[in-house]
């Protein structure tokens, strides 16, 4: 086992640069510097794609590679040299040699991709050249380049560049000159290597992510420190005592830097806020949400905005929409719920057809651009469930009560309506404002009690709808839809917070049944924008995309399931259809968590985009998310764009919605970590009270520190860290996702059962250490 560099980012990419006349190329995991042309030279930094880590099997794909590498480089080369000239297409062409039709497929996808990230700009006569801001550009005059700091333990870092392409450069926390995870810096990259990616440090913090921070204060006499509650920040904070404000020793605070560190002086700051006792339940969560920067509670300003907002609904305003008082409608919910979004109306047609309505919040009614309101939900964009309570998007009055789809209460909505038949093919299709009388609020117990056993209001409208949305499904996944069914778990808690049960959660036809309606409406609206204009330059518009999976992830996926005896066909478009063969395959199966959590992780991430990419996990071409504008601000937006289009308004400003789909994936993000974090808090804390004996556990994962191993009684997650493992010394073997004892050649491998005690639970840390010691570990506890 190798602990002279750190493990290499997951990047296929290698990398070339050039500091006035020195270049030096990374090829094979070697650094090799040579002299580029005259003193009077002026060739900049640039990214080259010169070939994948891994060799390509085909001649053919490697010389493309290659050649693909060489434009990219010679391009942005032709730029440096040019300085403050603009190019034209044809131009590019000839300059660059191009004579293959793909290779200048590939130059126009370029262009378009370095316009979109600001690197170039284009002028009326359709001329390209650096943008004022362009990194590449500025790098090219002092080797600086601007990044984020990912500080991924207390030993060294990489920063971010963001560059397409580009290697993330490796910086050792002495070289962070102050920097924090998060922080936009400088870096200015050296002539060295660390491993696979080009070495630098910081020269100057540009912006700092945060300045507030949570942790446990631990007081001296003269003084106190906190140590900080987030796990990418590896040193403590000073108070001096005036700036204690009346913290006790072990309560969890917030507190404000008032001075970085320099060198080896520890950075300062004071108390803000007192969250109470170290371990406790509130204080705990509390620490969680600053940790992710969430909100305490609404602005003021915002609160009163709410409550000025009239419930009436005018006669006026039912004139402007179609009325869905007197047909059947209905909500269908978790028990605890409050905020219902969504309903479903439903009639007879003649004919054999039905009309099925999804009515959504009209939350923009209520909500108007400019507004403080407006502003606060903009820049929460999404609500946060943690495991003890609900972070919102919307004050409550709007959340809970205006906008809430309560029983029995006239409710302004907006809705997809369609007529179909009983296999769910669909004969037309309208989108508009509406105004609802829900007749019941059933939660989905109570729905599935109806679908199963044909008693209870409206059992005969639910069995329809689920017949219908059991088609639509089969539907979807003959047509290419990924089935990743992951096992979810809650937690059942006292008054105070404590966990006295985890629960696994169940997925019915119920839940299905909503499930597929919303994501009818979902790519019904998507569709209907994106096909209102003809031609190639559509509406903008804010999709849900997701793309294709990454087909190194999935070959090493592949091989992987070999090892179990499942066969994964990566061949063009059977990639989903051997994916769900799969799943079904593993059902119930002891390898079934562990290949799920590895497939999912091979996949794409989900994201909003104002580019109509389409959506691979649900192979539809085109996707939004319109189902839920309560807790989801995106929702909001397509809301406000469908109306204006309706209206017949023109086309709104792509680059300033493809901005705000941009926050609201970054804030869905954050709600996502903070979410797993305060599972995790759980986990930890129920673990604690568990009874100390053996437990049966599945390795989840492999690394070079440790396993990670999910106890099957309770999926909650621990380590078995490699420095606790005496019996042997064990070498990480990363391909093949295991490791190997160098004496005996025990295995310990992905997907392995095995059994372990818990040896300790770190309440701060949020972390579960393990053991294979069939014996208690008596000073632990």
């Amino acid at each position: 086992m190798s602990t002279a560099q750190p493990a290499p980012r997951p990047k296929s990419i290698n990398r070339c640069f050039q500091i006035n006349i020195n270049s030096f190329c990374q090829i094979n995991d070697k650094w090799i510097a040579f002299s580029f042309g005259t003193e009077r030279s002026t060739l900049s930094f640039y990214e080259l794609i010169i070939m994948s880590k891994k060799k390509f099997k085909k001649e053919k794909e490697k010389r493309d590679k290659k050649e693909r590498g060489t434009m990219f480089g010679s391009l942005l080369q032709l730029m440096q040299e040019n300085p403050g000239k603009s190019f034209k297409v044809d131009t590019l062409i000839r300059k660059l040699g191009l004579k293959k039709k793909a290779l200048i497929e590939e130059l126009f996808k370029l262009l378009d991709h370095l316009e979109a990230d600001g690197e170039l700009q284009q002028n009326a006569e359709g001329g390209y050249r650096f943008s004022k801001d362009s990194k590449v550009a500025r790098t090219a005059t002092d080797g600086t380049v601007t990044g984020i700091v990912d500080h991924v333990n207390a030993r060294f870092a990489y920063i971010a560049t963001g560059i397409e392409g580009a290697k993330d450069i490796y910086v050792k926390t002495p070289d962070l000159n102050t920097a924090m995870h998060g922080d936009t810096v400088n870096v200015k990259v050296s002539t060295k290597s660390a491993g696979a990616s080009p070495e630098g440090r910081v020269t100057e913090v540009v912006k700092r992510a945060r300045n507030r921070f949570v942790g446990k204060i631990e007081i001296s006499k003269n003084y106190a420190f906190v140590v900080p509650d987030f796990k990418k920040v590896y040193q403590d904070f000073f108070i001096y005592n005036e700036n204690i404000n009346g913290a006790k020793a072990n309560d969890k605070v917030l507190f404000e830097v008032t001075r970085w560190g320099d060198g080896d002086r520890s950075p300062e700051g004071k108390v803000i806020e007192i969250l109470g006792k170290s371990g406790e339940n509130n204080a705990e969560i509390h620490s969680i949400m600053a940790e992710f920067d969430l909100p305490f509670r609404f602005p003021e300003n915002v609160l009163k905005e709410s409550e000025q907002i009239s419930e009436k609904i005018s006669r006026d305003e039912i004139k402007k929409r179609r009325d869905f008082r007197e047909i059947l409608t209905f909500t269908i919910d978790p028990e605890d719920a409050k905020d219902f979004d969504d309903a479903i109306s439903f009639r007879e047609l003649e004919g054999g057809y039905y009309e099925v309505g999804v009515h959504i919040a009209d939350v923009t009614h209520y909500v108007n651009t400019g507004t403080v309101l407006d502003e606060d939900a903009f820049d929460r964009a999404t609500s946060v469930y943690l495991v003890d309570r609900t972070v919102p998007m919307l004050p409550e009055r709007l959340s809970n009560g205006l906008c809430s789809l309560r029983p029995h209460e006239d409710k302004l909505t907006f809705a997809a309506v369609f007529e179909m038949d009983k296999n769910g093919k669909i004969r037309n299709e309208w989108f508009g404002r509406t105004i609802i009388h829900s007749a019941h609020r059933f939660s989905y117990e109570q729905a599935q009690e109806g679908i199963e056993t044909g008693k209870g209001p409206y059992a005969a409208e639910l069995k329809l709808l689920n017949d219908i949305a059991i088609r639509i499904r089969k539907d979807r996944f003959k047509n290419g839809a990924v089935n990743f069914e992951s096992a979810e778990v809650k937690f059942k808690l006292d008054e105070s917070g404590k966990p006295l049960a985890v629960i696994p959660k169940v997925r019915k036809d119920a839940h299905k049944l909503i499930e597929e309606y919303m994501l009818l409406a979902n790519k019904a609206v998507a569709t209907y924008v994106y096909k209102m204009k003809k031609g190639e330059e559509k509406n903008t518009f804010v999709y849900r995309i997701h793309d294709s999976p990454d087909p190194e992830k999935l070959e090493d996926f592949s091989k992987f399931a070999r090892q179990f005896g499942h066969k994964v066909d990566l061949q063009g478009n059977n990639v989903s259809r051997s994916l769900n063969g799969l799943m079904d395959d593993i059902e119930g199966k002891p390898e079934q968590n562990v290949l799920q959590s590895l497939a999912v992780r091979a996949m794409a991430k989900a994201k909003y985009s104002t580019e109509a990419k389409g959506h691979f996990g649900l192979a539809f071409p085109h996707y939004s998310h319109f189902t839920s504008p309560i807790r989801r601000y995106p929702d909001m937006m397509v809301h406000r764009l469908l109306q204006h289009y309706l209206d017949g308004g023109k086309s709104a400003n792509k680059k300033d919605y493809e901005d705000k789909c941009v926050h609201s994936s970054e804030r869905e993000k954050r709600a996502a970590e903070a979410e797993r974090a305060s599972i995790k808090y759980k986990q930890v804390e129920f673990m604690s009270m568990a009874e100390n004996k053996m437990y049966e556990g599945i390795i989840t994962g492999v690394t070079d520190f440790g396993l990670f191993i999910e106890i099957t009684e309770t999926k909650c997650e621990g380590m078995v860290r490699l420095a606790d493992m005496k019996d042997d010394y064990y070498d990480f073997d990363e391909k093949n996702y295991r490791i190997v004892g160098q004496k005996k050649k025990k295995i310990y491998r992905l997907g392995d059962k095995v059994e372990v005690r818990i040896k300790k639970t770190d309440v701060d840390k949020r972390t579960i250490d393990l053991t294979f010691e069939t014996e208690p570990v008596k000073e632990d506890f």
